[in-house]
């Protein structure tokens, strides 16, 4: 059997909260290794909302000037009662303090965090399938095509079924009972949008739609799964006619987003979240092997805080570790192990209240917002709704700090 090669860091899963670890982890001077399953980048969903603290991480990470130029800030949120076609609230990003909203391909948003990584950071193609304790405090690693790897660190960034949160003893997220679909339709002569945040609510409906630019139109849909769902779900056709029924009295130029974007553009999958005290009990950290991304916070998408938050880890995680590695380079063996340990339960003690906030609110702002019944509907379009949009930007206001 071919010897193991040694790594001092792998990550496992070449995401946002991946990439953005192992950025962090170089503009501080240290090496990772990146495992990456499929054989290029991934970019699934289209596009996400990126808010004042996802930008703070991203100018933290020395990208984010180049992702500013090619995705136009938002000026405003906008929430509409698809019942009655009236809006609900209309809030203005100036008022409240210096908001950064953009909504980012999430394509160029991963490429801009790969791209200052040192070429072969990411190895693509290699499946984690098992891990094992090995000799000199390191972890040993089986991928799937035979080959091994040891590594001093071990970081899983490898989604909803992660095998690193796995080994650490969590339970795969739950289903959430809800279904989202994504699209994204492109306007050769511009969309004509202003460039505003806009939600429609109705009777178990959540519906975004959200400029990208001058030309690209991103739009969102949340719904409650059924049996029957699941077949609308694997018939596109279907599943576009029974978006468009569900729309209500949105307006026309709103409803031709959806009616524009191709068939085989639509992106639906069910929606998962951790249980929020998973967190509180366990740790998602064991010495030197901890979690980030959504292997640590799935979450249901009603705060628009996924993917910020994994960007929050990258930038977290990569300063404690480095603070770790960087403060005695020549100490090896069990001396070195107890530092990394030391560092990742900091990294641990910063994110765990963060992300169990995140998560429970996420669930149930979206419980409220999809709600089916007549009393909560109509609390949430005449009571709640300025309520609601103020807990997005109150968890939209975080600052994750710098890398040093």
């Amino acid at each position: 059997m071919e010897a193991a090669a040694v790594e001092d860091i792998v990550i496992v899963g070449a995401g946002i909260a991946g990439l953005a670890t192992a950025l962090g982890l170089h503009r501080l001077g240290i090496r990772s290794l990146v495992l990456e399953t499929s054989d290029s980048l991934r970019a699934a969903g289209y596009a996400l909302t990126t808010w004042n603290n996802a930008w703070k991480a991203l100018d933290a990470l020395g990208v984010a000037d180049s992702l500013r130029r090619h995705h136009d800030r938002l000026a405003g949120n906008v929430t509409f009662s698809a019942v009655s076609g009236l809006p609900t609230s209309n809030l203005r990003f100036t008022a409240r303090g210096e908001q950064e909203a953009r909504t980012v391909m999430r394509k160029s948003l991963l490429e801009a965090l790969a791209m200052d990584l040192p070429k072969g950071t990411i190895r693509y193609s290699s499946k984690l399938v098992s891990i094992e304790e090995s000799a000199g405090f390191l972890k040993l690693l089986h991928l799937a095509d035979g080959t091994l790897l040891k590594t001093k660190v071990l970081i899983g960034c490898d989604g909803v079924k992660s095998v690193v949160a796995k080994w650490l003893g969590f339970k795969k997220p739950s289903l959430s009972g809800r279904n989202a679909t994504r699209g994204i339709t492109t306007y050769e002569n511009g969309h004509g949008f202003e460039n505003n945040f806009m939600w429609f609510f109705s009777k178990g409906l959540r519906f975004g739609v959200m400029p990208c630019n001058a030309n690209t139109v991103y739009w969102f849909s949340t719904w409650h799964s059924s049996k029957q769902g699941k077949e609308i779900e694997e018939n596109p056709v279907r599943l576009k006619q029974h978006i468009l029924s569900k729309l209500g009295k949105v307006p026309d130029r709103v409803r031709a987003v959806v009616e524009d974007t191709k068939v085989d553009s639509f992106v639906s999958l069910p929606l998962r979240c951790r249980q929020p005290w998973e967190l509180v009990w366990n740790d998602f950290f064991r010495g030197n092997v901890c979690i980030a991304g959504d292997a640590l916070h799935s979450m249901t998408p009603d705060l628009g805080q996924g993917g910020c938050s994994a960007l929050e880890d990258g930038v977290v995680l990569a300063r404690c570790l480095a603070e770790a590695m960087l403060r005695n380079p020549m100490g090896g063996g069990e001396e070195e192990y107890k530092r990394i340990e030391k560092g990742l339960e900091k990294y641990a003690k910063e994110r765990r209240w963060r992300c169990i906030k995140l998560i429970a609110t996420s669930y149930v702002v979206g419980s409220i917002q999809e709600s089916e019944g007549k009393l909560m509907n109509y609390l949430r379009d005449n009571i709640l709704a300025d309520f609601l949009v103020g807990l997005l930007m109150k968890f939209s206001s975080f600052d994750c700090g710098t890398l040093t």
